[in-house]
């Protein structure tokens, strides 16, 4: 009953965040032509991501190689034709790909950057509908539009300038209209930073300044916790927010304005909450929606850091813990899944670990895709794609089977318990509890994780502890799942045991005494060139006959 109330309380204030926006819209679309025209831009903020000069060759080219997809357009715009799938269509309407085109310093790649952005505009410009006028998608594309104006409007004839200006403006607008209907997250932080980005970057009086200033100040007391990490407990969105966010404290210096006052303290306290989930692989922990990291990226962004040191033990605000010992990294989810907004990505992964060792990751959570379709962003979100333990096939917080809500958790883990401990001979390890299947089985999830000192050996317990005097309709039966990174190949040595070994050479026995441990397929989605295969190692036990496992892993000396 509580979980329908639920239900309906986030759905009625669904349809009216809509409705209300919808309004916004129709005003916005009356007094369009009323807003001021600039007659030039100030500055183009650096672009910090990657370029690919093949990128580049292949735009030039007529084919464009976006989201895992390829459109071939024998030149022709890019928006005349039927794109072919979602994430590409997101890609190509925010122009994140104009970086590439620096990469081919000539008159033809800023004519045909020209081309493909006028053409845009006689196409999208007057619409404000679909995927090109989605918040998101235009906040990004006003921060792609300012950072390579230099290639776009390189020898521009005055009225595609004027073309250009008009329609920059207009989509600053645009933002400041849908800021107050924007979920909280990712898309409202990267909205603020939009506008922030155009305040300076296009003539503006210093109140539009101040006011751009204080709203970005606002998203880091919101978003951004004590200890550095997200709201939404996605460990990649501090390296997505850094990103924009180091180039617009840049932009600040050069002009000589006065930085926004939660900016430069907001961005220190970001890097500390990134290395805690660096691997020792240099990849990002795949927890709560994150996906695969460039390590360009990664390095651009880190090597900007000030706040040097050794990553912390535990991020207390964000939920994190982490466990290290020589070469090796454990770091698990120990947190209840967010409010608001981050309810829409956020994953059932509670006590779920990821283990790295040298340099490749071991155990890890299946993460988010990049580019695929939405039922697969939604299967990456349940529990059986974290390493973890899963009652009866039923995912730890429960989702709401509505797109309208975009599937958000309506039953969420209510309460998480940690405990830490660290043993006189070295050993690190934490006990943690969940209650996510007590309202629905009457069971409580107990994990606890240790690694000794020399980083050689895991010891993992796993116990489902039965509340008494409840009583289920149908057998309780667990699985607990340890995901394997692509990267790594499994051999059965025993019926209790497994061995991992990596492509260096390294290798870990998983073993489980008393139970059978086995070896099956698995989706790894979170690798840099889409959805691979990969493998899990399985252990089932049914709580009639037994409900506590004990594990190990135990790193392989060398041989030679």
């Amino acid at each position: 009953m509580q979980s329908g109330r639920r239900f309906a309380s986030m759905y009625v204030r669904e349809a009216w965040r809509r409705a209300l926006r919808r309004v916004a819209l129709l005003r916005l679309k009356l007094f369009r032509h009323s807003i001021k025209v600039p007659e030039r831009l100030i500055v183009a903020p650096t672009d910090l991501r990657s370029i690919d000069p093949h990128v580049a060759d292949e735009i030039l080219n007529g084919r464009f190689l976006l989201a895992g997809r390829m459109l071939e357009t024998n030149e022709k715009s890019p928006f005349t034709f039927t794109l072919p799938s979602r994430p590409f269509a997101i890609r190509l309407h925010s122009f994140g790909w104009l970086r590439h085109m620096r990469a081919n310093k000539t008159e033809r790649s800023s004519a045909v950057a020209r081309a493909i952005v006028d053409s845009w505009l006689s196409i999208h410009a007057g619409r404000m509908e679909g995927i090109a006028w989605e918040t998101d998608v235009t906040a990004q594309r006003v921060i792609a539009w300012l950072s390579h104006s230099p290639v776009v409007l390189q020898n521009a004839d005055r009225g595609f300038y004027r073309r250009f200006m008009k329609s920059l403006a207009f989509q600053v607008r645009f933002l400041h209209r849908m800021a107050p209907f924007t979920l909280g997250g990712l898309e409202l932080f990267r909205l603020r930073i939009a506008l922030a980005m155009a305040s300076v970057a296009m003539p503006a009086r210093a109140s539009t300044l101040r006011r751009a200033a204080q709203a970005l100040d606002r998203e880091f007391d919101s978003q951004i916790l004590p200890d550095g990490g997200h709201v939404s407990r996605n460990p990649r969105v501090g390296l997505e927010l850094l990103l924009d966010l180091l180039p617009l404290r840049q932009t600040y210096v050069n002009l000589g304005h006065d930085l926004p006052q939660k900016l430069i303290s907001g961005i220190d306290r970001i890097y500390p909450a990134l290395r805690f989930f660096r691997h020792q692989d240099g990849d990002l922990a795949l927890f709560n929606g994150a996906t695969s990291t460039l390590a360009n990226e990664l390095m651009s962004v880190l090597r900007y850091d000030e706040t040097a040191g050794q990553p912390f033990k535990a991020l207390p605000h964000s939920r994190y813990q982490r466990l290290s010992g020589g070469k090796t990294v454990i770091i698990a989810d120990t947190g209840t899944p967010p409010s608001g907004g981050a309810l829409r990505t956020v994953h059932a992964g509670s006590l779920s670990f990821e283990m790295s060792s040298g340099r490749h990751r071991f155990i890890v959570n299946s993460g988010s895709p990049k580019f695929a379709g939405h039922r697969y962003v939604q299967m990456a979100r349940t529990t059986a794609a974290h390493s973890t333990v899963i009652l009866n096939d039923t995912s730890s917080s429960r989702f709401s089977p509505s797109p309208f809500l975009n599937h958000a958790i309506t039953e969420p883990v209510r309460t998480i318990t940690v405990e830490r401990a660290e043993t006189e001979d070295g050993r690190d390890g934490i006990k943690l509890s969940h209650d996510g299947y007590l309202r629905v089985f009457g069971v409580l999830h107990e994990r606890e994780l240790t690694l000794n000192a020399a980083g050689s050996i895991v010891t993992g317990r796993d116990r489902l502890v039965v509340r008494e005097g409840y009583e289920n309709d149908e057998p309780l039966k667990a699985v607990a799942r340890f995901h394997i990174h692509p990267s790594i190949v499994l051999h059965q040595s025993d019926g209790e045991s497994v061995l991992l070994t990596a492509p260096d050479g390294e290798s870990w026995l998983f073993s489980a005494p008393g139970n059978e441990v086995l070896i099956a397929e698995d989706i790894f989605f979170a690798d840099s060139s889409g959805i691979c295969g990969s493998d899990q190692i399985e252990i089932d036990f049914d709580l009639a006959e037994k409900t506590e496992i004990r594990w190990f892993l135990s790193a392989k000396a060398r041989s030679g």
